[in-house]
């Protein structure tokens, strides 16, 4: 579980937006679309592996995944939504 405290501080890296930690039917949403190949990363490469949480852009654009209890919070790494229908973004 990500630190409450850890949460408050971290925004997205490039824009500066608040980040807020996806609900557990947001990730398995995410995991379902990168089980169909349709999530591909900031850098434009397909994502194979499923996430443990993820930390959705205030735009909801993009989702910072996190992979054993650590946000990876990478620019190039960050989930595009595009191809994912999340309850309340995008």
């Amino acid at each position: 579980m990500l630190n409450p405290d850890l949460l408050a501080l971290l925004v997205c890296p490039d824009t500066h937006q608040d980040v807020a930690l996806a609900s557990p039917d947001e990730v398995t949403q995410i995991n379902a679309a990168i089980g169909q190949g349709s999530v591909r990363n900031v850098a434009g490469i397909t994502v194979d592996q499923p996430v443990d949480g993820a930390l959705i852009r205030a735009d909801g654009i993009v989702a910072y995944p996190i992979r054993d209890d650590i946000p990876v919070m990478l620019v190039d790494e960050a989930l595009s939504l595009a191809q994912v229908k999340l309850n309340g973004h995008g």
